[in-house]
C-alpha cells in the first residue's frame, strides 16, 4: 500500500495560499539584495584564470542589479518617496544605483583580462554593500512603519522584472 499524506480541505487551501503567496516588497529586494551579494562572493573565489566564469558572472550580477535597480527606483523609491516625503534618503539611494549603474556599464563593455576589471568588480561589490545595509537598516524599517501595501509592491516589483529582458553587450 503505497505512504500517502491526508490533509484536511482546510490545510490543503492554506498551502495553496502559502504556496501561491508572492513575497512582499520588502522580502523580494532583500532576496535579490542576497542574491547578488553571493554572486560577488562566488566572483571573488574565482581564480584569475577562470575568464568565462568571471565574464559570465559578472554579465549575470551586472542583469540582476539592473532589473533590481530599474524595478525599485520605478516602484518603490516612488511609493516610499510618496509615503514618506523624504526627499533626501531616496535622492541619495538614486545617486548610488547611478554609480553602480556606471560601473556596470563599464564593466560589460570590458573584458576580464583587462586592466582594472577585478577592481571595478570589487569596488562595485562594496557599493552595492554599502547600498544594501542602508536601505535595509533605514529605508525599509520606515517604509514598513509608512503602511505602504508591501504585497501589492512586491507584485508591482516581480512584474516590473519580469517585463525587463535586457540584451547585455557580448
Amino acid at each position: 500500500m503505497p505512504n500517502t499524506i491526508k490533509t484536511t480541505p482546510a490545510a490543503s487551501k492554506k498551502n495553496t495560499l502559502l504556496a501561491s503567496a508572492a513575497p512582499n516588497a520588502i522580502e523580494l529586494l532583500k532576496a535579490d539584495h542576497d542574491k547578488v551579494k553571493a554572486m560577488f562572493e562566488q566572483y571573488e573565489g574565482l581564480s584569475d584564470r577562470a575568464v568565462a566564469s568571471k565574464k559570465k558572472l559578472v554579465r549575470e550580477i551586472c542583469l540582476e542589479l539592473t532589473k533590481h535597480t530599474l524595478a525599485e527606483e520605478e516602484i518603490f523609491y516612488s511609493a516610499v518617496r510618496k509615503a514618506l516625503g523624504d526627499e533626501d534618503m531616496v535622492d541619495e539611494a538614486t545617486v548610488e544605483h547611478a554609480c553602480a549603474k556606471d560601473l556596470i556599464e563599464q564593466l560589460l563593455s570590458m573584458e576580464p583580462g583587462d586592466d582594472l576589471y577585478d577592481a571595478k568588480v570589487k569596488v562595485l561589490s562594496e557599493q552595492i554593500e554599502h547600498h544594501v545595509e542602508e536601505e535595509e537598516k533605514e529605508m525599509f524599517p520606515k517604509a514598513k512603519k509608512a503602511k505602504l501595501d508591501m504585497a501589492e509592491l512586491g507584485e508591482a516589483i516581480r512584474a516590473r522584472k519580469d517585463e525587463i529582458g535586457l540584451p547585455l553587450p557580448h
